[in-house]
C-alpha cells in the first residue's frame, strides 16, 4: 500500500510503502484490511521508501475506513 501523500510522491522517484499481508498476528500498528476477497493486514511496522520503477501496477484502493485506521495508526506512531 502505498502511504506517502501524493505531494509527496509527484516531486521524487520515490514512495513510501507498508506491505500488505494476508499472514501473521494483529498488533496496533497493523490494520487489516481487505482487498480482492482476501483479508490480511496493513503491516505499518515495516514501512520502507521505494522507487516508482518497482512499481508494477495499481491492484486498487483500501476503503475510506482502512484508509481512515491506517492514519490513525500512523499518527499515534509518530507522536510517541
Amino acid at each position: 500500500m502505498v502511504i506517502s501523500p501524493a505531494e509527496l510522491h509527484d516531486h521524487l522517484r520515490t514512495v513510501i510503502v507498508a506491505p500488505m499481508t494476508s499472514q501473521g498476528f494483529a498488533a496496533p500498528f497493523r490494520v487489516p484490511v481487505t482487498h480482492a476477497g482476501t483479508q490480511g493486514l496493513i503491516v505499518l511496522d515495516q514501512m520502507r521508501t521505494v522507487d516508482k520503477i518497482r512499481l508494477a501496477k495499481k491492484l486498487g484502493a483500501v476503503s475510506a475506513k482502512t484508509l481512515s485506521a491506517t492514519l490513525a495508526a500512523l499518527q499515534e506512531i509518530f507522536e510517541e
